[in-house]
């Protein structure tokens, strides 16, 4: 066990990172290729089709976390005709500064994804691309991919379509600030009164993605509500764990992403272009969610049913708002894990059933996510009418590899996020807390504390225990170097 007291809690971490990162077999620092090619590199893309659209002067803005610096999306609204809404969403070129094949792309195609540790980020790509030159960043001239949607007061999608284009961002809004402005329980931000109109434009937004979700959620979306823990530091000392939670900005973001998401896939089908699907199959452990349901009172069908769980989950939220995050990632646990798969022309979509979305793809954050930079390339290609970028072994095996180094990252930032959660209970051994079951299979049966909100295993007292069950437990002990955080169950 590593005593923390008289050593600095980032650098230990960072530490951890590091070694974790290579274990999983995603590669921490740049090689030296990478970094000889990102020299040559003096400026941002510029337009070289003479049909990309210069779209500067629109009101364009981003949202994301308050620390974010990597901006993969900007949207803007325009009023239509008849009570419909253009939505705009500008996602960033990365495939015009990272060629296919060059070793800033290899790189990014060996690690496949940014991994956000709690002491370190390890960017797909060099900050100098991924924060700066292929960011959408406030006041930069950037070119980027438009998907551009037109909805009906419904949230039902009127006409799509797919270009190239420059533009710039009015406003780098946070979710947090936003959220509580949209819900007139906070001060407008500095930065939305500032740029001309922005304010009646992201209100229309707001009104357009709030009836995409009510759709989305009438045809059987889930609708679950987990909570996130983010270490909080005061200097090199971790001092807490700050609990994020979902609101109105980051639905906002999340419905019109969604929305393109779902057009790059229908567009790629409609040229007869492979796509990269992500998607979530239907649940294998179905009948766990129906004993939860009925333990609530409610009876869900025998097989699987995304719109009577959603009514189920609707239920539950109303019942017992408080605990609702528990029965959420319960839920998610039995979901089971998303993958990327290939859908060539003609093939079947699986679709994704907890977004109850038959067609998704992965094209909006190309600066954090590979899955999203080989969607670009198809976008780039189909639209060209050019041959396909990737041939279909290629792309059967990226899609392979990407869910690995998906599943390889999340696995980092959950053992960095343990080691960093020891460090803050290594003092509390032997202290009891309420906790809720997490995972239960032959490798082990896990449970997350409801406060604070870390999860670790359940070393004694296992027997019986499933998933969603509440239990009394006992930290045992700690182990910060491999992130271990072990219970015992008080009986």
């Amino acid at each position: 066990m590593t005593n923390t007291g008289d050593r600095q809690h980032r650098a230990i971490l960072q530490r951890i990172a590091h070694r974790a990162m290579r274990e999983r077999g995603l590669v921490p620092d740049f090689p030296a290729a990478v970094l000889v090619e990102l020299d040559a590199i003096h400026g941002p893309a510029t337009p070289t089709d003479a049909l990309t659209r210069d779209l500067r002067h629109l009101a364009w803005c981003s949202i994301d976390n308050d620390d974010s610096r990597d901006l993969d999306q900007l949207t803007v609204a325009e009023t239509m005709t008849a009570g419909t809404v253009r939505i705009r969403v500008a996602v960033a070129d990365v495939d015009a500064l990272v060629r296919k094949e060059s070793a800033l792309d290899d790189h990014a195609r060996q690690n496949t994804t940014s991994v956000y540790t709690a002491a370190e980020v390890f960017p797909m790509l060099p900050e100098k691309l991924s924060t700066d030159l292929t960011s959408l960043n406030f006041e930069s001239d950037r070119v980027a991919v438009v998907t551009e949607m037109v909805f009906a007061a419904d949230g039902s999608l009127q006409a799509s379509d797919l270009y190239g284009a420059i533009v710039r961002n009015r406003a780098k809004l946070a979710y947090d600030s936003v959220a509580g402005w949209l819900d007139d329980t906070g001060p407008m931000p500095a930065a939305i009164g500032s740029a001309d109109g922005l304010g009646e434009n992201l209100r229309l937004q707001d009104r357009v993605a709030q009836s995409l979700k009510a759709a989305r959620h009438a045809s059987g979306a889930l609708d679950l509500d987990t909570v996130q823990a983010r270490p909080v530091f005061v200097g090199d000392e971790l001092q807490d764990l700050k609990t994020d939670r979902q609101n109105r900005a980051k639905d906002l973001i999340a419905e019109f992403m969604i929305a393109a998401n779902g057009v790059a896939a229908r567009f790629l089908a409609s040229r007869k272009s492979p796509s990269l699907r992500r998607v979530v199959r239907i649940p294998k452990r179905w009948d766990r969610i129906v004993e939860l349901a009925a333990e609530r009172g409610t009876s869900l069908p025998a097989d699987p049913n995304a719109q009577a769980l959603e009514r189920f989950l609707v239920l539950a939220r109303a019942a017992d708002p408080l605990r609702f995050p528990d029965l959420s990632l319960s839920v998610i646990k039995l979901l089971g894990a998303g993958e990327y798969v290939v859908q060539f022309p003609g093939d079947t979509a699986i679709g994704h059933f907890g977004l109850a979305a038959r067609d998704y793809a992965h094209s909006t954050a190309p600066n954090r996510r590979y899955p999203d930079v080989i969607t670009q390339r198809l976008l780039k290609a189909a639209r060209a009418g050019s041959p396909v970028p990737y041939g279909n072994g290629d792309l059967a095996a990226l899609a392979t590899h990407c869910t690995e180094q998906e599943d390889a990252a999340k696995k980092v930032e959950r053992q960095v996020g343990k080691a960093a959660a020891a460090m803050l209970l290594e003092s509390r051994v032997g202290q009891q807390f309420d906790a809720i079951v997490t995972g239960a299979s032959d490798k082990g049966t896990w449970v997350r504390l409801l406060e604070p909100p870390v999860e670790g295993r359940l070393e004694r007292g296992y027997e019986g225990a499933d998933v969603g069950h509440r239990l009394r437990v006992q930290l045992i002990s700690t182990d910060v170097e491999r992130g271990y955080i072990d219970f015992a169950r008080v009986r």
